[in-house]
């Protein structure tokens, strides 16, 4: 079936009825947009289409189909050939059809798939605490604010700062200050508590002739274990290493190696200047200066 002979055969017929493409796209209902379409050889009209289209060019569908006027000589010819034409280009529309619906069936499907994907994974990461992702259902969602590791912190700075305000002073106002740099907090389930490995830095000052002195100070690697009593975050025990041959040997038995590695790097990498810097804000605060 040879559509652009057809369209043109189409093209002559109409203007042999002095008719306009709008025209003829009025009588059978359709858009000129379509019956330009057949005239350049781009499509075919539909089957249904095929009376009405030859009764007004006053053709048979067969000539229609043979794209010229026949005589009775080629008709039965024209007529056999343009049956076999005609269900194969109907076959080959409805496989294109099916093609298209299969298409589009199967993007519908992975836009769902991946929809669903989507917000499983937002789900996921609303089970765990944690914000979302795509916020794709028109909603947002932000995880309730976790203060753990902030609670314990000020737990072991009280510690600390408690600790030393215990122990004998020297001058009268003198006040215990500390600082301290998280390596590694570890989460124990099975004995619910928490290992805490950390540098602290412990000075103690005073003020004398409204100067602010500092009377004693260490800097140590310590290692916290914290536990929640009736809510509330305390320190049930702390270790430190030994001084002098020991010191390695309770490094190694006290801390994990990669705390170790981090630590070995505690008077380079800034920290002491850091922890330093804190604890004379600290004082400031704390005497008003």
């Amino acid at each position: 079936m040879n559509q652009e002979k057809i369209g043109r055969f189409i093209t002559e017929l109409r203007k042999e009825k002095k008719m306009t493409q709008i025209d003829l796209a009025n009588k059978l209902g359709i858009t000129d947009r379509a019956i330009s379409k057949w005239e350049n050889g781009r499509g075919m009209p539909d089957l249904s289409l095929l009376p009405p289209l030859c009764e007004i060019l006053d053709v048979s569908i067969n000539e229609l189909l043979s794209g010229a006027r026949l005589d009775k000589k080629d008709y039965q010819e024209k007529l056999e050939e343009n049956i076999i034409n005609t269900i194969d280009y109907t076959d080959k529309k409805i496989r294109k059809t099916k093609k298209i619906f299969i298409i589009t069936i199967s993007i519908i499907l992975m836009f769902i798939v991946m929809l669903m994907v989507m917000y499983g994974i937002d789900i996921n990461r609303m089970r765990n605490n944690k914000p979302v992702v795509f916020s794709t259902w028109g909603y947002s969602y932000v995880p309730p604010i976790d203060l753990k590791e902030e609670e314990i912190e000020l737990a072991i700075m009280d510690y600390l700062i408690e600790k030393g305000d215990s122990e004998p002073t020297h001058h009268e106002n003198e006040k215990t200050f500390a600082s301290m740099r998280v390596y590694l907090i570890e989460e124990k389930e099975r004995d619910k508590h928490y290992n805490i490995y950390a540098w602290v830095l412990e000075e103690k000052h005073y003020l004398e002739n409204d100067e602010i002195k500092q009377d004693s100070g260490s800097s140590i690697p310590y290692k916290f274990v914290v536990k929640s009593i009736d809510g509330k975050f305390t320190v049930t025990d702390s270790r430190i290493p030994r001084d002098g041959s020991y010191y390695s040997v309770d490094m190694k038995n006290i801390f994990p190696d990669s705390v170790i590695n981090d630590m070995d790097d505690v008077h380079t990498d800034g920290t002491i200047e850091r922890l330093k810097l804190d604890i004379e804000q600290q004082t400031k605060l704390y005497f008003n200066k």
